[in-house]
């Protein structure tokens, strides 16, 4: 990573904000070895005072886990407030240049809703890290848990002015072009409701105040309602633009945006489940997380397939990533490769073992968790080989990559 950020003027693009969701996420994926691998009991989620007794009490192996995990979520989540900090900038600059009124003008306006995306990000990676290096906070978390359904559904009304803008404008005047249409980056504003929905949801998985929890539903339901219609017009406009036009070339990336939709998602309606059942008795057998985590890795295996499929046929990875081409749409491979490993640690371990198909700790389980594990590496390494292309020069002139 640069020491210094560059200062990109007129060539910015909302699309770095996807580096710093990148980052923000790599930060819970190394969180979830604490929430998997250690006993946290009384609670959903690990504190520190579950942390500190495990390493206390455990093996020069957990131990090293521990420091990793705790080095992992440090190390990235610094590296995503950094690139925010950099982007809210760069952002406030950028909307007083005319790029910003052209962009306004045509498909690519949905970029826009990579910031709330990222927004949304931020107060989740926040949380971990209060969780991880705040001793006691769990005995304050019930005064939190209202801070932070206000957050996110501050976040969600932004998300969905900018939504409202754009569909205002096209629903009344048009100008909407199918043609260029050719990709799934209208999608990337489904990915944005889900990630403020599955925040709204993480109240109701921990909250002891039905208060807490009915609104947590609710809220979370509502975005969820807003990121599946979105999502399901995005991929139908998207895909038919695809079938006579082809793929765009640069907006490749995002054909594999329903990845990490999937995971938040899911991950969203996990937390809902619990909430219903520990303040309302609806109670969820480990059957029904099984069969949707089920479902959601099914998903995200065919659309994988199928972004991985136009990729290689483009020779995306050769030009883009490896090559001397850069696009800034290149930041978009990331994310599926954080919500194929996320999404991995929950089907091993709320899904394989909690039906007793495998055995927690055992060979199989370390056979499975090795591919999440290979996921979140080859994230990591996304991440390093893009911040060191996109970020080191003290100028540039990134492609912008919209569906326009």
């Amino acid at each position: 990573m640069p020491i210094r950020l560059p200062d990109l003027g007129n060539s910015y693009t909302p699309q770095y904000f996807l580096a710093a969701l990148g980052a923000g996420g790599i930060a819970v994926s190394f969180f979830l070895y604490l929430m998997f691998w250690i006993p946290h009991p009384g609670q959903t989620v690990p504190v520190f005072e579950d942390v500190a007794r495990a390493y206390a009490d455990g093996s020069w192996l957990l131990r090293g886990m521990i420091a990793l995990a705790y080095a992992g979520v440090a190390f990235f989540t610094l590296l995503h407030i950094r690139l925010m900090v950099w982007n809210i900038r760069q952002f406030i600059a950028w909307r007083r240049t005319p790029a910003f009124a052209q962009l306004k003008s045509g498909n690519g306006e949905t970029l826009l809703m990579t910031v709330p995306l990222a927004l949304a990000m931020s107060v989740n990676v926040g949380f971990i890290a209060g969780l991880l290096f705040v001793p006691g906070l769990w005995s304050v978390v019930e005064y939190l848990f209202p801070l932070a359904l206000v957050a996110f559904a501050g976040i969600g009304v932004y998300a969905l002015s900018l939504i409202g803008a754009f569909l205002g404008r096209v629903l009344t005047s048009g100008g909407f072009d199918c043609a260029r249409n050719n990709s799934f980056s209208q999608v990337m504003a489904a990915f944005t409701f889900a990630m403020v929905a599955v925040g709204l949801a993480a109240p109701a998985s921990m909250s002891a105040t039905p208060l807490t929890v009915a609104v947590s539903y609710t809220a979370s339901t509502f975005f969820l309602a807003a990121a599946i219609l979105v999502g399901a017009v995005g991929i139908v406009l998207g895909f038919r633009s695809m079938l006579e036009n082809g793929a765009n070339d640069e907006a490749a990336p995002s054909l594999l945006v329903v990845i990490p939709f999937a995971t938040v998602a899911g991950i969203a309606l996990m937390r809902q489940a619990h909430g219903l059942h520990g303040q309302f008795e609806v109670h969820a057998g480990a059957a029904d997380s099984f069969t949707l985590l089920t479902w959601l890795l099914a998903v995200q295996v065919l659309f994988g397939l199928l972004g991985l499929t136009v990729l290689r046929r483009q020779g995306y990875i050769g030009r883009f990533i490896t090559g001397q081409a850069k696009s800034v749409g290149s930041y978009a491979l990331v994310c599926p490769a954080v919500a194929l490993s996320v999404l991995l640690q929950f089907y091993i371990n709320k899904g394989l073992v909690e039906v007793d198909l495998i055995s927690k700790f055992s060979a199989a389980y370390w056979m499975f968790t090795a591919v999440a594990l290979a996921f979140q590496a080859l994230s990591i390494w996304l991440v390093v080989r893009l911040n060191s292309r996109h970020l080191a020069l003290p100028s540039g002139t990134p492609t912008l990559a919209p569906a326009e």
